[in-house]
């Protein structure tokens, strides 16, 4: 099945000052951007998972980066690289939702096999991986291939939405 994906993440910004006769005006912007076309080598996707999902009070859940996810048409993805990864916590979440730090097999080639992000409610985060960057985030099936998302408190579900772009070789 042939994939065109792509992963943008940018910022822009403009600082102002006041001044005497003139207002000066400091702008930035910058983007990442990765497009992808159909295979597994540098600049090259092959599998998609997108999913809005919810946890209730407290849950966690880990997403299985090799065999147990379903693409688009139910049939299972198991990634050798991920390229790219898009995370959106709800705006209407109370609680946060926190990424990473799976009790075993931990997907760690991003955040290290303890370390999380927390995401408040609508925050995002997005990874890309570079066109011409043939590792990418490993994945290793049965060791390394947990991702985990929780909720973070009691008292409320949480929902987000998530992109995984990747490799199956």
């Amino acid at each position: 099945m042939p994939l065109t994906a792509s992963l943008s993440v940018a910022a822009s910004a403009t600082l102002t000052s006041p001044l005497d006769l003139t207002t000066a005006s400091a702008p930035v912007t910058v983007r990442a951007a990765t497009t992808w076309q159909t295979g597994t080598t540098a600049g090259r996707a092959d599998r998609v998972f997108s999913d809005r999902r919810s946890l209730v009070a407290s849950a966690t859940e880990d997403l299985d980066l090799a065999g147990v996810l379903l693409d688009a048409f139910g049939a299972a993805i198991t990634w050798a690289r991920i390229k790219g990864l898009y995370i959106r916590a709800a705006d209407s979440n109370v609680n946060n939702v926190v990424i990473g730090a799976a009790a075993t097999n931990a997907w760690a080639t991003l955040l290290g096999a303890t370390g999380t992000i927390t995401l408040r409610p609508g925050a995002a985060i997005g990874v890309t991986t570079g066109a011409a960057d043939a590792t990418a985030y490993a994945v290793t099936a049965g060791t390394g291939d947990l991702l985990k998302v929780a909720n973070s408190a009691a008292g409320t579900a949480v929902s987000y939405d998530v992109v995984i772009i990747g490799a199956s070789a």
